[in-house]
């Protein structure tokens, strides 16, 4: 089975047109829209590596270290493209096409070479600011809505490809909000239009020449040197103005910080908590002293509208909160212990400490379990907590049932949990013994429920979620 890759390279694109609107030719719109589309250079001086051998050895393609062989300082350059949104100068490209480079290089339609200056980044988007001095207006381009872009829309692509600038490719959108996890605020426009590796940055435009997206990567199965094969990913205007709008200003995006984290709500989560649909995001903690937490928002609690918006699936929510205003109290919608109640957030900016902390790499424990003696419920071989077995297994809870084996097709094991995880809630009540566990089972039967919701953490307490179990049918 071949391995499909994710690679960054720049997109353009064209939407918004009816098929009684297709142009014969599109020559009159790339005219006035190449002016402003500009190709970016960067080059990083890279230390102690060895110089390459001839293009088209087999060492060039799997280089393999020589410690015979003396190492030098060399530079580095990388290609992309970008697009002029203001006469001063201002331009805009993806993130990782600058993200290395230390001396940008910017050149104009008119093959003008000029220093760009950053004004800013945003990682979470990728997207970048630069700034060039001209010495004259310059041609710009201006941001379209892209909410109203269709699929089937034509958009084209303009770019430097390969380095082979002002390429000019077309297509339509293929879908909408895709989601690559690449990102909390992922809600990518597929397209078709060709785009290659040095196309990264550049705009997608719609059949009015607004853009509609920053292109920014495609699918290819041949690894991150594979080439166009019609599937390529552009980060929405309605999405990347508004921060391009905070970097201008203030050399930054500020966005609202809600402080939860969260998971999707699948459908036996939402059978086991009594909801009719799998709509929502599932709280897993509220941040100590972020806003969620202040609020009152609590750990099993699930967000079902923000601000007056529903949040129709897990990944909206993050994008919903950094839409709304720094500083307002919104509205929150909860759904807890079987009812709907509504608590006030006022929304703060995130600390650089706290975004840190949330985006923290949770370490995976493994366990050897093989020795455990305990009682096999839900399919799962529980132990208590011991002092003598926190110690053993470098446990960091206190209380709560050791998960010493999983049976294979048992329902814990189909939904991800693994001996060695621990299982500190049930039917979002602490459990600390196994009779706390065997009441919440009954208790969740009597609610006439088929399946218990379990709260499960790894052994360090890295990682922890809600995972649903069903329950045996006698």
């Amino acid at each position: 089975m071949k391995r499909i890759f994710l690679t960054f390279v720049a997109l353009f694109s064209f939407a918004n047109a009816q098929a009684a609107d297709t142009p014969a030719s599109f020559a009159d719109l790339v005219e006035r829209l190449s002016p402003a589309v500009v190709n970016i250079s960067t080059t990083e001086l890279v230390k102690g590596q060895q110089q390459m051998p001839p293009v088209g050895t087999p060492e060039q393609v799997n280089p393999t270290p020589n410690p015979k062989l003396k190492t030098k300082p060399r530079k580095a350059v990388s290609l992309g493209s970008g697009f002029i949104i203001s006469p001063s100068g201002l331009i805009v490209t993806n993130n990782h096409v600058i993200a290395s480079g230390t001396d940008i290089t910017v050149t104009l339609h008119n093959d003008t070479k000029l220093k760009a200056k950053l004004i800013g980044r945003d990682t979470k988007i990728d997207v970048a600011v630069l700034k060039i001095e001209a010495g004259k207006p310059l041609p710009f381009v201006k941001f379209g809505n892209s909410d109203v872009a269709r699929v089937g829309d034509w958009v084209l692509a303009i770019g430097n490809p390969y380095g082979l600038g002002g390429t000019v490719t077309a297509g339509i959108i293929s879908a909408r909000a895709r989601d690559l996890t690449v990102g909390p605020f992922d809600d990518f426009l597929q397209t078709d239009a060709a785009i290659n590796r040095g196309n990264s940055g550049g705009p997608m435009f719609n059949i009015s020449g607004e853009v509609v997206g920053i292109n920014t990567a495609i699918f290819t199965p041949n690894g991150p040197t594979g080439g166009n094969v019609g599937i390529g990913f552009a980060t929405p205007a309605s999405l990347a103005r508004p921060v391009i709008e905070q970097i201008v200003k203030y050399g930054r995006a500020k966005r609202a910080w809600l402080g939860v984290k969260i998971q999707t709500v699948t459908e036996e989560i939402a059978n086991s908590l009594g909801l009719k649909t799998s709509d929502g995001a599932l709280v897993l903690e509220a941040i100590p002293s972020s806003p969620a937490d202040k609020a009152g928002i609590k750990e099993g609690d699930v967000i079902i509208k923000f601000n007056g918006q529903t949040v129709a699936a897990m990944r909206k929510l993050p994008r919903i909160v950094a839409d709304t205003e720094l500083g307002s109290n919104v509205p929150v919608e909860i759904y807890r212990n079987g009812k709907i109640q509504t608590v006030t957030v006022t929304l703060t900016e995130m600390t650089a400490e706290q975004e840190k902390a949330e985006s923290a790499a949770a370490q995976n424990m493994l366990n050897k379990t093989t020795a455990i003696t305990g009682k096999v419920m839900l399919g799962m071989k529980l132990a208590e907590i011991t002092p003598d077995l926190k110690d053993r297994y470098k446990l960091v809870q206190d209380k709560g049932l050791f998960i010493a084996e999983v049976a294979a097709d048992s329902s814990a094991a189909l939904n991800g949990i693994r001996g060695g995880n621990v299982i500190t809630k049930a039917d979002q009540k602490p459990v600390a013994t196994l009779n706390d566990l065997a009441l919440a089972i009954l208790e969740t039967k009597r609610k006439n429920r088929n399946g218990i919701l379990l709260l499960v953490q790894s052994g360090n307490g890295a990682e922890e979620r809600f995972v649903p179990v069903a329950l045996p049918l006698r």
